[in-house]
């Protein structure tokens, strides 16, 4: 384990096409651990659509990959950060643009954690933000992921609501079987 007078034996930088396959392993690794689900391949179709996403980031300015990389074992982590702009819905007396970051994703292979890659993979995206103009940073983690609740606390996030998700044929069902009655 390196000490903190040590030098660094990774490398932050960003994310090249080279990169995305195992990108998408990532993915797949963050999903599954966020999920509890026990180690499978994605499927061809899924593999191929987070593949496009992760390549068309590559050249849109609002959107921004980083990788961490150790010498003779290769890249061992990533942060995933995207910029979204929006005027707002109250009436203003001028023109406002607000704008988010929102973090996506990180992963840090299990076997390279506490070696410092999370907080200089996230220095990267805030730096990133920053040069943006974004003015806060968002981002959203499992209910059960008890680690990225911790870590995200640690950094002054705060849980400001509730996400809830739902397949829309789960809901058409609800709506149709459930007799609506108008408030009085």
């Amino acid at each position: 384990m390196a000490s903190k007078k040590t030098a660094r034996r990774y490398l932050i930088r960003e994310a090249v096409e080279d990169d995305l396959s195992r990108l998408v392993e990532f993915l797949a690794s963050l999903a599954l651990h966020v999920s509890g689900a026990p180690p499978q391949n994605l499927q061809e179709r899924e593999w191929d659509r987070l593949h496009g996403v992760l390549l068309s980031s590559l050249t849109d300015a609002n959107k921004h990959i980083m990788v961490a990389e150790v010498p003779e074992t290769g890249l061992v982590g990533m942060g995933y950060i995207y910029i979204l702009r929006n005027q707002g819905i109250w009436e203003q007396t001028s023109h406002v643009e607000y704008r988010s970051a929102f973090i996506d994703d990180v992963w840090v292979e299990p076997d390279f954690r506490k070696l410092g890659i999370f907080p200089d993979l996230l220095r990267s995206l805030v730096a990133f933000a920053e040069s943006r103009g974004a003015y806060e940073l968002v981002l959203e983690y499992s209910a059960s992921n008890k680690e990225a609740k911790a870590a995200w606390t640690r950094l002054g996030f705060k849980t400001i609501g509730v996400r809830a998700a739902a397949f829309t044929t789960a809901v058409q069902e609800a709506l149709n079987n459930r007799p609506w009655k108008p408030v009085p």
